[in-house]
């Protein structure tokens, strides 16, 4: 039981799956941030470029 334990307490590799969890929910909290604040302006530019054309 001793030796369970042992191994248990040594065993990483859970953490190293989380931690890549982690870091794509932050990569994908700041797309949408980036998205939610560039996307007026892009769509702005692309309807002012749509109304320019003949």
């Amino acid at each position: 039981m001793t030796n369970f334990i042992k191994r248990f307490s040594n065993d990483e590799s859970g953490a190293t799956a989380i931690e890549y969890g982690l870091i794509a929910a932050l990569i994908a909290l700041v797309l949408v941030g980036a998205l939610t604040t560039l996307g007026p302006k892009v769509a702005g530019t692309f309807n002012k470029v749509a109304s320019s054309m003949p």
